[in-house]
C-alpha cells in the first residue's frame, strides 16, 4: 500500500472531495478563517462525512510544505492510476476517440507543470508526457497550481522521449512540435486526428533530438512586441485549438 500523501488548497482538496471522498483520510482546516468560501467548503466536507481536524497556520504550512495552503489541507490515499502510456492509449482507442496528448520537453518549473496539467484537463487531453531527466515531478506545489488536475490527468515520465515519440508515430499519432521559426502556424494544421503536441521550455524550446523527431513544426502567431508565450499559455492555445477543431 502506498503511503498517504498531502493535498492543500481549496481546488486540489475540493476536486478529491468531489471525485473520491472515500480516499480522504482527514481534512485539516484553520478555524480562524470564517469567510463564506471556508464555510461552504466545511459544509461539503461534513456532507461527505470526512473527518475534520482544526489546525493553526504553522501546522498547516508544515503539513503542506508551503504557506499557500489557503487554510485547508488533506491527508489522502493515492488514487489508482493507469500505469502505462500503452494501457491508456489502448483504452482511448477502444472508446473510438482520437488521442490528444501534450508532450513537455524541459519543463522543470513545478508552477508551469501544474498550470499545464490544469489546461490539459480543461481541454480534454488524454495524457501529459515528459522526459524523466528533464522535467518536474508531481509534488505538492504542482498539485496546488493544477487545482485538482494532478489527480485526474495522467502524467507519464518516460526514460527516452525521442523513443516514446517514435512509438507514438508507430501508433499513427501525428507528432507536432512548436517552434518560433516553424514554416506554418498552428491554425494551418489539422488537429482532428490522433495528435501529440510537443512544447519546449520558453526561451530554449525543444531539445534538438525532440525537434528532429516531430512529424512537423508549427508556430503560434505573435502579433505584439513579445517574442514568446509562457509554456502553460502556449499549451492552452494549442490544446484548445485542437478542441475547437474536434467540436
Amino acid at each position: 500500500m502506498s503511503a498517504p500523501k498531502v493535498l492543500f488548497g481549496f481546488h486540489a482538496v475540493g476536486v478529491r472531495l468531489k471525485t473520491a471522498p472515500q480516499s480522504i483520510i482527514e481534512i485539516y482546516f484553520e478555524p480562524t478563517r470564517r469567510d463564506a468560501r471556508m464555510r461552504q467548503f466545511l459544509d461539503r466536507v461534513k456532507e461527505a462525512g470526512v473527518r475534520l481536524i482544526e489546525a493553526d497556520g504553522p501546522r498547516l504550512a508544515k503539513l503542506a510544505g508551503s504557506h499557500g495552503h489557503q487554510g485547508v489541507a488533506a491527508r489522502v490515499e493515492p488514487m489508482a492510476q493507469v500505469t502505462s502510456l500503452d494501457e491508456l492509449l489502448e483504452q482511448v482507442e477502444a472508446r473510438g476517440d482520437a488521442p490528444l496528448l501534450l508532450v513537455l520537453d524541459g519543463i522543470t518549473d513545478p508552477h508551469n507543470l501544474g498550470a499545464c496539467l490544469r489546461v490539459a484537463d480543461g481541454a480534454g487531453a488524454h495524457a501529459v508526457i515528459a522526459p524523466k531527466d528533464h522535467a518536474a515531478g508531481i509534488n505538492a506545489t504542482v498539485a496546488k497550481v493544477a487545482s485538482g488536475a494532478a489527480e485526474t490527468m495522467p502524467y507519464f515520465m518516460v526514460t527516452n522521449l525521442a523513443r516514446t515519440l517514435n512509438e507514438l508515430k508507430e501508433r499513427n499519432i501525428w507528432v507536432i512540435g512548436t517552434s518560433d521559426d516553424a514554416p506554418k502556424t498552428l491554425y494551418q494544421v489539422d488537429l482532428k486526428g490522433p495528435v501529440a503536441l510537443v512544447l519546449g521550455a520558453e526561451g530554449d524550446g525543444m531539445r534538438q533530438l525532440t525537434r528532429k523527431t516531430c512529424d512537423e513544426l508549427v508556430g503560434i502567431p505573435m502579433k505584439g512586441a513579445v517574442e514568446s508565450l509562457n509554456v502553460s499559455v502556449a499549451s492552452g492555445v494549442c490544446l484548445y485549438e485542437a478542441l475547437r477543431q474536434r467540436s
